[in-house]
């Protein structure tokens, strides 16, 4: 582990370069993660506060501060020892959280949506980190709103600099279990630095040459893609979420159909988004076969790749991307698209690519931010989808119900630079819940909701054609 990213002074650690692109991207609204959850019965403020002051003891990510320097941009987590008095928890009472939903829900798109939702939305929109700061930036929140019946809305939002995915999910984790007086998981971080201190040696090998052949290819081949019609590209954009969900029955058949192909549930949902962006863009095409290329990017989490290897307990960034491309002609089946775009990522992988073209692609992501014109119409879109290689297993618990959680939200900002549709999978109690985030209003709630209907009739009837129900 090299010296520039340990503790520069004791007090600060230089960041990674991935780390470093996702401070320009959380700037300009992309990779704000939330986690929203729904209690039923009234938290006890008091038990919640330590609980929370346990995950800072046994995460120092929790108490970094982001700086930025004023003459280069670069940015610096300042560590700070955990300060149980300034635990970063504001509760807000029945009437101002009534006032605010009032307010949110006002406009016409999110009339219909659940407090739960339309809260979820509106934390994801609330981006402290887009302005500069002598004294540091705080790097994660937590909010308490207050509905009727005693209810609540608790909302944690993150940096992506210190919680990708696994963080997230760990964080919940280990939430639940101090709630309950329980011991958690927390191993104090032993990894605490960038991604790209712990790949292994010779993972990233790539020539002069070839890194630059990737990215003439990455950039040329982004110019060529399909992106979904854009509504208004002017006005100003907020991230917007709407679900995806299925029945445990359609859900058993859709994991079964993987399993038979080995594939993973990321390629079939991959596979339904284009084809059902395809079917949109119908009207459009004046031969019965034209043909249309998408852009995929899958994430997959590293710490099990990494030297030392990390455990999900270890908070921070440590998700890489695979970008692949794929060309529709209108006469795909969903099982042989999905097994076609999941059998480019495991080869991709195979080769390595999720490290040696890490480099090129933040190098991409970070022009795309610094010069928005580069991209169609402006609209700063990298892909039409991204999805993760692993869903979010979850089975419910008698501590959950104790707790009173009756439901949840978890996903991350795309408003900035990004997919026109990122989809944050997970299998809660054997049911699909999939929290898909859109860049509004380039896209509208409306063909969103066309778009995530198209995709489950697409997943429908690929079981239904392999005569699988």
């Amino acid at each position: 582990m090299s010296d520039s990213l340990k503790n520069v002074d004791g007090q600060s650690r230089s960041l990674g370069g991935t780390e470093q692109n996702w401070c320009k991207a959380v700037a300009g609204g992309t990779g704000i993660t939330a986690l929203a959850l729904l209690i039923s019965k009234n938290p006890n403020i008091s038990d919640f506060k330590k609980a929370l002051e346990k995950l800072q003891n046994d995460h120092p990510n929790l108490n970094y501060k982001l700086q930025r320097n004023s003459l280069n941009g670069s940015a610096t987590f300042v560590i700070n020892p955990p300060d149980h008095d300034d635990v970063r928890l504001n509760v807000m009472n029945l009437s101002k959280t009534s006032e605010l939903l009032q307010t949110l829900t006002s406009h016409g798109s999110n009339s219909s949506l659940s407090p739960l939702h339309v809260l979820l939305e509106h934390e994801l929109n609330v981006n402290e980190w887009s302005e500069n700061s002598t004294k540091g930036l705080c790097l994660w929140f937590a909010n308490v709103y207050t509905l009727a019946d005693d209810k609540r809305v608790l909302v944690f939002r993150f940096h992506a600099g210190i919680c990708d995915r696994t963080t997230a999910v760990s964080f919940l984790k280990e939430l639940k279990e101090a709630m309950g007086e329980k011991e958690g998981g927390g191993c104090k971080d032993e990894g605490n630095v960038g991604i790209e201190e712990l790949i292994p040696v010779g993972k990233t090998k790539k020539t002069l040459w070839a890194h630059g052949k990737d990215m003439v290819a990455y950039s040329v081949n982004s110019l060529r893609l399909t992106n979904l019609k854009f509504k208004d590209v002017k006005s100003s954009r907020r991230s917007e979420v709407l679900r995806l969900k299925m029945s445990k029955h359609e859900t058993q058949m859709i994991l079964a159909g993987c399993k038979l192909r080995e594939i993973k549930l990321c390629g079939a949902l991959a596979a339904a988004s284009l084809l059902a962006a395809y079917s949109s863009k119908r009207h459009l095409i004046t031969s019965n076969f034209q043909r249309k290329k998408y852009g995929v990017i899958f994430l997959n989490d590293c710490r099990s790749y990494l030297q030392p290897s990390l455990s999900i307990h270890e908070f921070g960034f440590y998700h890489s991307a695979i970008s692949n491309n794929h060309e529709l002609k209108g006469e795909e089946t969903l099982w042989d698209l999905a097994t076609k775009i999941y059998k480019a990522f495991e080869n991709s992988k195979k080769n390595n690519k999720h490290f040696s073209d890490m480099t090129d692609l933040n190098f991409l992501m970070s022009k795309a931010i610094d010069n928005p014109s580069l991209t169609p119409s402006s609209s700063l879109r990298t892909s039409l989808v991204t999805v993760f290689e692993d869903p979010v297993i979850e089975t419910s618990t008698d501590a959950e119900r104790e707790l009173g959680l009756d439901d949840y939200i978890g996903c991350a900002s795309a408003h900035g630079v990004g997919p026109s549709i990122a989809i944050f999978d997970t299998v809660r109690d054997g049911q699909l819940d999939c929290a898909c985030v859109y860049p509004a209003p380039l896209h509208s709630r409306e063909q969103m909701q066309e778009l995530l209907a198209n995709m489950k009739i697409k997943l429908l009837e690929g079981f239904k054609m392999a005569d699988m129900i």
